[in-house]
């Protein structure tokens, strides 16, 4: 079986590199930032599936760069599906919370109306909306919070500075679930797999770790797991301004994921464990 990824060095292509007959396409094989050669490649390739795993992820960088977010998040998936449609095969993306406006405190189900805050989840969901509309076997895979051991992410940040400082200040009032870029690239096959046998399940889905935190008491998880001696303090989204507005609600009811192709979701803490071992920061 042979399986077409773009992406190299982020956190997901990283983890999906690591499983058999995955050929991952870096920047100098596919740049995002111009569609046509993306989903050339993907007609050169002949591939029986394909995974984008690759995105412009500069939340706060993107309000000043949307027409570049657009190109990456939005126009060259949508290139990917239209190629994937011609050749017959599944067209898998991973998308975001973020096209969610965070109301509310009910997890966000795969249909509810979107309405992003910021240019990223603008352009994420400029993305959804071109591989909708190029009509193949496909599936949109929306998560959150991306964790491991590759690459910058909270994990890595919250190590690095807890062991600098006494205390750190930490977001407590935006709520959703880390998701370990393991899980997803574990789901991304599998989801890919079976739609090769079953195109009717096309279609958008959400997948998150379990349970359900806060930023804070996630880093308060990873210090007690890193046995890190670092205090963290509650403070409110208001208190830690950004130049990309965040969302408060990023719960995500991953329901139809389990209902539809038998996946549920990963505990992040069992996740987070993992990560620890693979950065050597626990035996």
């Amino acid at each position: 079986m042979t399986i077409l990824v773009f992406g190299k060095t982020g956190q997901l292509a990283r983890e999906l590199a690591a499983h058999q007959g995955v050929t991952c396409l870096g920047r100098d094989q596919a740049d995002l930032s111009h569609p046509a050669a993306c989903a050339a490649a993907i007609r050169a390739a002949q591939p029986q599936m394909v995974i984008n795993a690759a995105a412009y992820t500069a939340v706060d960088r993107a309000e000043e760069e949307e027409a570049l977010a657009q190109v990456v998040n939005g126009a060259a998936p949508g290139a990917m599906a239209v190629a994937c449609a011609e050749l017959g095969i599944p067209f898998v993306t991973v998308s975001t919370d973020y096209v969610f406006d965070g109301s509310g405190k009910a997890p966000w189900k795969p249909g509810d109306a979107p309405g992003p805050l910021n240019a990223y989840g603008r352009s994420k969901l400029a993305g959804e909306d071109a591989v909708r509309a190029a009509g193949g076997v496909h599936a949109i895979l929306r998560t959150s919070w991306v964790v491991s051991a590759h690459g910058n992410n909270f994990v890595k940040t919250m190590l690095r500075l807890g062991r600098d400082r006494e205390r750190l200040t930490i977001v407590a009032d935006q709520t959703g679930a880390p998701t370990p870029a393991r899980a997803i690239a574990a789901a991304c096959l599998e989801i890919a797999r079976q739609l090769a046998q079953d195109p009717a399940k096309s279609g958008t889905y959400h997948l998150a770790g379990a349970p359900q935190t806060s930023w804070a008491d996630f880093a308060r998880e990873i210090f007690a797991q890193a046995g890190v001696d670092c205090a963290v303090e509650d403070i409110p989204t208001t208190a830690y301004p950004t130049p990309a507005a965040r969302p408060l609600n990023s719960r995500l009811d991953c329901t139809t994921l389990e209902t539809v192709f038998g996946l549920s979701q990963p505990d992040w803490r069992l996740g987070l464990k993992d990560i620890l071992k693979d950065l050597g920061e626990i035996a």
